[in-house]
C-alpha cells in the first residue's frame, strides 16, 4: 500500500512540476497561454517549444539517470554513502571539458558533450584497470575517491594557470540546464536504453544484499552483477555529465529518499529513485529560473543547497 501511495504521489508531483516549469520563468504565463504556445502560430511558441519543453525533458531524463546510477552503485558496493561521484566519472568528464575549453577556446562548443563523455568513460576505464575485476568494495571505493581527487586537482591547476579563460569552465562545472535544447535531448536519448537495463538488475542486487556467499548459493554471480551495474552507472553518469555538467548530490540523495519511502527491495527502490531524481531536478531547475528572473542560477547549485544538509544529516545519523 505504501509503495502504491508513493508512486501515485510522485507521479502527481511530477505532473505539477512539469506544468509549473512550463508556466513560470522570466516570462510567466497562465495555463491557457501555455497550451496555445504549443501551436507554431503562437507568439509563445519559441518560449514553450524551443526553450522550456526541451529543458523539462532533459531534467526528467538526467534526474532519472543520475538517481538510478546512484542507486546501482550503492546497491553493489553496499555503502549507503556511495554515489557516482566516487567513481571519478564526474571529475574525469570535468577535466576533459575544462581542458577543451581552456586549450581550444576557438573550437566549436558543439563538441563539448562528446569531449566530456570521452573523459568520463576514460576515467571509468582507468578505475577498472587500477582496481581489477575481483577487488573488494572497499578498494573500489577508495580508488575511485583517489582518482576523483587527482582529477579535481588537475582541474584546479588548469584554472589557476589560465585565470582569464575560466568563466565558461566554472559555469559548466556548476551543472546547469541553461542553454540546453533539442540537440542535447537528441544526444542523451541513445543512453536512455540503460534505464531499463539497470532496473532489470534489481533481483540480482537483492541477492547481493544477502551477502556474496548467499548470492552464489542462490545461483547469482556477484562479480558479473557488479560489472554490469557499475558499467551501466558509468554510462548513465558520463552521458548526463557530458550534457549538463556535474550536478551535485543527486545520485546520493535520491536513492536515500527512495529507500526511506519504499524500503530496500530494489524492484521498488530503483524506479522510486528515478522518480525522486526527476522530481528533485525539475524542482531545482524551476527554483534556479524563478528565484531572481531574468538571472538564472545553475541547477547544480540548487541541488547542492538541498543535498548538502541532507548529507550532513545522514553522517550524523550513522554515528
Amino acid at each position: 500500500m505504501r509503495v502504491k501511495v508513493f508512486f501515485g504521489v510522485s507521479l502527481g508531483c511530477l505532473l505539477l512540476l512539469i506544468v509549473a516549469n512550463l508556466m513560470l520563468g522570466a516570462v510567466s504565463m497562465d495555463l491557457s497561454r501555455v497550451m496555445n504556445g504549443f501551436s507554431s502560430t503562437s507568439e509563445d511558441y519559441f518560449t514553450i517549444h524551443e526553450y522550456r519543453l526541451p529543458r523539462i525533458i532533459l531534467a526528467l531524463l538526467v534526474g532519472s539517470m543520475l538517481a538510478l546510477a546512484g542507486a546501482l552503485v550503492q546497491g553493489v558496493i553496499r555503502n549507503p554513502l556511495a554515489s557516482p561521484d566516487i567513481l571519478g566519472i564526474n571529475h574525469g568528464a570535468g577535466l576533459a571539458a575544462v581542458a577543451f575549453m581552456t586549450f581550444f577556446p576557438a573550437a566549436n562548443m558543439m563538441w563539448l558533450p562528446q569531449v566530456a563523455l570521452a573523459g568520463g568513460l576514460l576515467a571509468a576505464v582507468l578505475l577498472w584497470y587500477l582496481v581489477g575485476s575481483r577487488s573488494g568494495n572497499v578498494k573500489f571505493a577508495i580508488t575511485g575517491v583517489a582518482i576523483a581527487a587527482l582529477f579535481a586537482s588537475a582541474i584546479d591547476f588548469i584554472m589557476l594557470v589560465h585565470p582569464l579563460d575560466i568563466n565558461n569552465a566554472l559555469l559548466w562545472l556548476t551543472g546547469s540546464l541553461w542553454g540546453r535544447g533539442w540537440r542535447q535531448v537528441g544526444l542523451i536519448l541513445p543512453w536512455v536504453i540503460l534505464l531499463p537495463c539497470g532496473v532489470m538488475l534489481a533481483k540480482r542486487i537483492n541477492l547481493i544484499d544477502l551477502g556474496e556467499e548467499s548470492a552464489v548459493t542462490l545461483g547469482a554471480s556477484p562479480n558479473r552483477t557488479k560489472k554490469m551495474a557499475i558499467g551501466i552507472s558509468v554510462g548513465l553518469t558520463a552521458s548526463c555529465v557530458s550534457i549538463c555538467g556535474p550536478i551535485s548530490f543527486l545520485g546520493l540523495v535520491s536513492p536515500h529518499l527512495a529507500r526511506f519511502l519504499v524500503g530496500g527491495r530494489h524492484q521498488y527502490l530503483l524506479p522510486a529513485a528515478m522518480l525522486v531524481g526527476a522530481n528533485i531536478l525539475l524542482l531545482a531547475d524551476l527554483v534556479a529560473r524563478t528565484i531572481d528572473p531574468p538571472i538564472e542560477l545553475p541547477a547544480g547549485i540548487v541541488t547542492a543547497i538541498l543535498g548538502g544538509p541532507y548529507f550532513l544529516w545522514l553522517l550524523v545519523k550513522m554515528r
